[in-house]
């Protein structure tokens, strides 16, 4: 919905021209899909009251019927989630020819409604947070738009901004899981639709669409080798911004390496351009797969020197005594030698390219999410995602 923001404000609120009338408008959002879709999740449609289309969804394959579920939001103005594909059994049905299916949120909005000139006039919100209409429920969906203010004033959770938002469109017995949810996807720059168990008494879950604006985290990895394409093919489908770096021209090819940015450089000084640019921030995940004294030892010295999420480096028990010794020698301190994840990853048992790669963003979850310690989910008691 973030998309269609202006032009959501220009038509509810007459805001364009004094002789504008307001109009009802309905926005349609994809907030989930399967399969090869044309538009990503987040992306919206505007249907106006008076036929007026603005955006597409999937560049043509379904936006008749889409406009038709929109005309029927504005009549009866309620919400809905509705799914579009490909039909195997009517190769004439409405559908993507792609193959793929989309679920589209449906959202009629009234002229002059209040609440959403809040969330039109939010200015540059970084987040839309949605509750999607149950599937037989007959209630409309209810939106927040989420500043940058409010999600640093969400520190405190219950007493935060994000959760006084989010107050609004869950009940009180599930606001600390929707605000935990909520503001995870946000940080990490995430868009799509997340699962609240039901509240008490209720056997609907509340489905929470989370739309973000927030550029993804940025993982760097330092290595042009095995375990660096590894880590980028197992990285690729978490969203992250991804970037290789090594300064060996023969193998920073910038097609070595499909999905990430490849760049050819020292790691410390591409480090301390990033930082400067702001392109290397307390999101980022720092891995050296280099296994290079020369690499890693100002490569590291950069990367606990700066305020990041994660920094990890590859080698024996042996290589990382060694290492240790070597950053101690350079002036890096206990206390942010206690950062430093080596060797990286879970023990696992990895052995490969492939699972040490599985293996390192395993611990990268488990550090982001405060885990100190990382056990199976069978040798824990009590709920799998606690608040």
């Amino acid at each position: 919905m973030l998309d269609v923001l202006t032009a959501a404000q220009q038509r509810l609120f007459a805001a364009e021209e004094p002789q504008d009338v307001a109009q009802d408008v309905a926005v349609a959002t994809i907030v989930g899909t399967d399969g090869s879709v044309p538009r990503p999740v987040g992306t919206s449609m505007l249907v106006d009251a008076a036929g007026e289309i603005h955006g597409s969804l999937t560049g043509g394959c379904v936006e008749g019927a889409v406009l038709e579920a929109c005309r029927e939001a504005l009549a009866t103005g309620a919400a809905t989630v509705q799914r579009f594909g490909y039909s195997d059994d009517d190769a004439f049905a409405v559908g993507l020819m792609c193959g793929g299916s989309i679920d589209v949120l449906v959202q009629p909005f009234s002229a002059g409604r209040s609440d959403l000139r809040q969330e039109t006039d939010q200015q540059d919100p970084i987040a839309m947070v949605m509750r999607l209409p149950a599937a037989d429920h007959d209630e409309s969906s209810s939106a927040l738009a989420v500043s940058e203010d409010a999600l640093e004033e969400s520190s405190g959770r219950a007493a935060g901004s994000l959760a006084a938002g989010l107050g609004t469109i869950v009940p009180p017995s599930v606001l600390d899981s929707a605000v935990r949810h909520a503001e995870s996807m946000i940080r990490s720059g995430s868009t799509g639709t997340v699962r609240i168990t039901a509240p008490e008494g209720d056997r609907n879950p509340i489905d929470l669409f989370i739309e973000t604006r927030i550029p993804p985290a940025h993982l760097v990895i330092i290595g042009a080798n095995a375990f660096g394409r590894a880590l980028v093919e197992a990285a690729l489908p978490l969203g992250h911004r991804i970037t290789l770096c090594d300064p060996r021209p023969a193998f920073t090819g910038p097609t070595s390496f499909p999905g990430a940015e490849v760049v050819r450089a020292w790691p410390h000084r591409f480090l301390t351009e990033a930082a400067d640019l702001g392109a290397v921030d307390e999101r980022s995940m720092i891995c050296v797969l280099s296994h290079d004294p020369k690499v890693d030892i100002p490569t590291l010295v950069r990367a606990l020197d700066l305020d990041v999420a994660y920094v990890g480096a590859m080698g024996s028990r042996r290589s990382d005594r060694d290492r240790r010794n070597a950053l101690q020698e350079a002036g890096v301190d206990s206390r942010a030698l206690e950062r430093l994840h080596s060797p990286i990853g879970l023990d696992v048992n990895a052995m490969t390219p492939a699972e040490v790669a599985v293996s390192i963003l395993a611990e990268i979850l488990a550090v982001r999410g405060g885990r100190t310690q990382a056990v199976s989910l069978s040798c824990r008691s009590g709920a799998l995602h606690p608040h």
